[in-house]
C-alpha cells in the first residue's frame, strides 16, 4: 500500500489558505511577511520531493501550482512527477500540457484504490478541503507540517470540525528553528 502524505504550512491555530500570497484573504503571504527565513527549516520541503513517487491535489490547488509550479526550478521534480487530481468538474481539456502526466480522479474511493497501487509515497500539497475529506475517511497516513508561531484567526483549516472518533498520531520526526517555526512529522496510527 502506498503512503499518503499531506504536506502544509500552517499556523498554530490551524490555518493553511494563502501561505504564499494568494489573493483574497486578509493575511496573505503570512509564511514570508511575518516569520524569518531560515533556509534549513524547510529542509523538508526538498526531501519531499526525493521521496514523492506522485503528487495529489485538490482542483482548487491544481489550478493554482499547474500556473505556476511548472517552469519554478525549484519545482523541478514535481513536473515529471505523475500528478492526481480529484474533482468532480475537471475535465481532460483543462489541464495543463506542460506539467507532466495528470490524471483526474473523482472520488474518495478512486484514492483509496490509487494507494492499492504499486509505487512510492504520494504527497499531498495544499488542498484544504481535500485534506480534510480524506483525514475524515481515513486515507492520510503520514502529516508533514511547517507550524508557523501566528495566529491568524479565520481562514481555510486543515483539519475539519466533523465530530469523529479520535485519530491517534505518532511523532516521528520534530524540531524547533531559532525563528519559531516547527517541523512535526507525524504518523497516523491506523
Amino acid at each position: 500500500m502506498r503512503t499518503l502524505i499531506s504536506t502544509a504550512f500552517v499556523s498554530l491555530d490551524g490555518v493553511v489558505e494563502a501561505p504564499g500570497g494568494e489573493p483574497g484573504y486578509r493575511n496573505s503571504g503570512w509564511t514570508f511577511k511575518s516569520v524569518e527565513f531560515l533556509p534549513e527549516a524547510f529542509e523538508i520541503k526538498g526531501r519531499e520531493q526525493e521521496e514523492s513517487a506522485a503528487m495529489l491535489l485538490g482542483r482548487t490547488s491544481y489550478e493554482s501550482f499547474s500556473a505556476v509550479w511548472p517552469d519554478m526550478e525549484e519545482f523541478a521534480r514535481y513536473k515529471v512527477m505523475p500528478k492526481y487530481v480529484v474533482s468532480t468538474t475537471l475535465t481532460d481539456n483543462d489541464l495543463v500540457t506542460n506539467w507532466g502526466d495528470t490524471t483526474i480522479l473523482r472520488s474518495l474511493d478512486d484514492v483509496a484504490a490509487l494507494k492499492e497501487t504499486d509505487g512510492g509515497p504520494i504527497i499531498i500539497h495544499g488542498s484544504a478541503t481535500l485534506n480534510q475529506a480524506l483525514s475524515d475517511a481515513g486515507l492520510i497516513d503520514r502529516y508533514h507540517l511547517l507550524v508557523f508561531p501566528l495566529l491568524l484567526g479565520a481562514g481555510k483549516r486543515l483539519f475539519s470540525t466533523t465530530d469523529k472518533d479520535t485519530q491517534n498520531l505518532k511523532l516521528v520526526e520534530h524540531e524547533a528553528y531559532p525563528n519559531g517555526l516547527q517541523k512535526n512529522v507525524f504518523d497516523v496510527v491506523h
